[in-house]
């Protein structure tokens, strides 16, 4: 079904306005009507990585009046392989200062805001506000969650999009009309059950295909053309190629956005209520935690202990502590791998970052193993530290 024009019309296009866009204003839903309510929206990206990419460049150079970036990261070299609104001499500047940049070259027309900033509580229904609609190019829980219930209790529409390897989703949630993000994610998966782009990886055209989709559903949006993805979840998968639409029912328990709502304003602290890691872990790291320096002296006084990495083979292959062995994650925590443990040397565990370390060592001490720990900042923390000519991914 069609849905109105989230704006209304600017009061005309120039002439150079005219030629720019030109190939929109000859398409009979488009027109000079859909293009002027371009001009005058204000639409939100909310990230300058991944997602936010070619959102950004295709929002611009369609025209949109006001484009806002909520971004405080800084450019990584490991970025430029799927986010594409960067350079290799943007490296270690302000993503958001850098999409604006290649924005004004798209398009000198949209006006660009930077909001340099950590999006949380204190600062969400702020900024959302100034805005007709959100696109979301977040990789996190947290801030998807934050993003969802600011938009519901605000009354406003918000393009969402999410990628991993080779697979993405795509779908538009607007309490008003359809479900939201909580109706089809009631909650959180548990801590370490989905890993992270970081931790396993992203095709990086990937991007590119998801960003468009949400490109093309924030015009529909805008301009009221078209059958908007409001209660539907697109899902990609890149290696057959294929395309599903998957229908999406607002769930009447929904303590959002259904007709009993509980939850009247935004949460107190999103980062617990998704939990990065689970409390075991957490309880575990706080006790039996050690340094990579402390590793270090470990290693230099040949100390009874053996190193365990429990990333995945192929990141193995990219970059490893000297001396450690491999055991993923899994087979430590399904339990497979408890058997082949050394019961007569101490166990130190590393990951890439930490995260995933933690919740083996839970497992491990569970298990009785109660002198374990584990590294805190892993293979990353090692590079950076101790061994700088190492890769870091």
């Amino acid at each position: 079904m069609s849905y109105p024009p989230l704006v209304e019309p600017a009061a005309g296009l120039s002439v150079d306005e005219v030629r720019r866009y030109s190939r929109h204003l000859i398409i009979p839903d488009v027109g000079m009507s859909g293009q002027k309510r371009l001009k005058a929206a204000k639409v939100l990206c909310v990230g300058a990585g991944g997602l936010g990419s070619p959102a950004l460049m295709y929002l611009a150079a369609a025209g949109v009046g006001t484009l806002g970036i909520v971004e405080f990261d800084t450019v990584d070299e490991s970025n430029l392989q799927r986010q594409i609104i960067h350079g290799q001499s943007d490296i270690g500047r302000s993503k958001a200062q850098s999409a604006r940049e290649s924005v004004n070259e798209i398009n000198p027309y949209t006006e660009v805001v930077i909001h340099d900033v950590r999006l949380d509580v204190s600062n969400v229904m702020e900024i959302f506000a100034q805005y007709d609609l959100i696109v979301d190019g977040t990789d996190n829980f947290a801030t998807r969650y934050l993003v969802n219930d600011a938009c519901v209790l605000l009354n406003k529409p918000y393009v969402w999009g999410s990628i991993y390897r080779f697979d993405g989703q795509a779908s538009v949630f607007w309490s008003e009309y359809g479900p939201c993000y909580r109706c089809l994610y009631p909650e959180p998966p548990p801590p370490g059950m989905v890993p992270s782009c970081a931790e396993g990886g992203v095709l990086g055209v990937l991007c590119g295909s998801i960003g468009s989709i949400q490109v093309t559903e924030a015009i529909k949006l805008l301009t009221g053309i078209g059958d908007p993805l409001v209660g539907r979840l697109m899902v990609y998968d890149a290696l057959e190629m294929s395309y599903r639409a998957i229908k999406i029912r607002k769930d009447p328990a929904c303590p959002i956005c259904g007709p009993k709502a509980t939850q009247t304003e935004l949460l107190e602290d999103y980062e617990a209520f998704c939990g990065t890691i689970s409390d075991q872990a957490m309880a575990a790291a706080q006790e039996s935690t050690i340094s990579v320096r402390t590793l270090k002296e470990m290693m230099d006084d040949k100390a009874n202990f053996v190193l365990i990495d429990v990333r995945e083979p192929n990141e193995f292959e990219i970059v490893r502590i000297p001396g450690s062995i491999l055991i993923p994650k899994q087979q430590i925590l399904d339990g497979s791998a408890l058997a082949s443990l050394p019961q007569t040397k101490q166990i130190v565990l590393h990951c890439k970052s930490g995260a995933r370390s933690a919740e083996c060592l839970a497992v491990i001490k569970a298990a009785g193993f109660a002198d374990a720990v584990h590294v805190g900042g892993g293979v990353l923390a090692w590079a950076r530290e101790i061994d700088p000519s190492l890769p870091t991914y």
